[in-house]
């Protein structure tokens, strides 16, 4: 009993003592050149720099990162605005383009090879009917609609990658 009674009132002094240490002050001083406020905590800045004393509950800041101003690149002479050809149209950026038609040419050929081994599998809708969807039919249409959806994903994929390529300059 009397340890017990000795923990509660060890507990609320150290308590007391605590709230007593985070009972601080707050300053609210104007921002520079017409920015953010200013929180502070120490009297003497506060005095110097003309702050006013919050009260009233809590403050919580939470200082946010600065925005860094960028400034517009000046346009180069004899530079087309947008669109036209493309700044760097070296050999390197040459080699870049052959290399990005060579794969993009590449995924069309195997997208275009798995469609029709879909279409081919769907059978116009009927597709056969394999192991157990003999005696369930719902999983014989869940298939179907697979199939399906994949079909659409496919040809959606083949008119991006036909798009891809369109948009890069002509081969040599």
């Amino acid at each position: 009993m009397k340890h017990t009674l000795f923990l509660s009132l060890f507990s609320m002094l150290l308590a007391s003592a605590g709230s007593a240490v985070w009972a601080q002050q707050v300053y609210r001083c104007a921002g520079a050149a017409g920015g953010a406020p200013e929180y502070i905590n120490n009297a003497k800045d506060a005095q110097t720099r003309n702050c006013k004393l919050v009260s009233g509950g809590n403050v919580t800041v939470v200082q946010g990162t600065p925005i860094p101003k960028v400034q517009a690149a000046p346009a180069r002479a004899g530079a087309p605005a947008s669109g036209g050809a493309r700044p760097d149209s070296g050999p390197e950026q040459r080699a870049r383009d052959s290399d990005s038609r060579g794969i993009l040419e590449a995924e069309l050929k195997k997208s275009e090879t798995k469609l029709a081994e879909l279409q081919k599998e769907y059978n116009n809708g009927e597709p056969e009917k394999q192991g157990i969807e003999g005696r369930n039919y719902q999983r014989y249409l869940d298939r179907v609609a697979e199939l399906k959806d994949s079909i659409a994903r496919t040809q959606s994929d083949i008119s991006g990658l036909k798009r891809e390529i369109s948009r890069l300059p002509p081969a040599n």
